[in-house]
């Protein structure tokens, strides 16, 4: 079974799992965004930080 959230920019609809962990994640199919999923409990997705080069440090 999985639960629908909304992406919280284009308001697209998005399936997380049950299985699903925080820190999990997902790309939204209409807009392309990545998220990431902070709660469970009830699921919510926000934007994921975007990964950022360490240059070797």
């Amino acid at each position: 079974m999985s639960t629908k959230v909304q992406c919280v920019i284009c308001e697209g609809d998005i399936l997380i799992s049950d299985g699903a962990m925080e820190g999990e994640l997902f790309l939204c199919p209409d807009c392309g965004t990545e998220l990431e999923l902070i709660s469970l409990n009830p699921p919510v997705l926000a934007e994921a930080p975007e990964v950022q080069e360490d240059w070797g440090e």
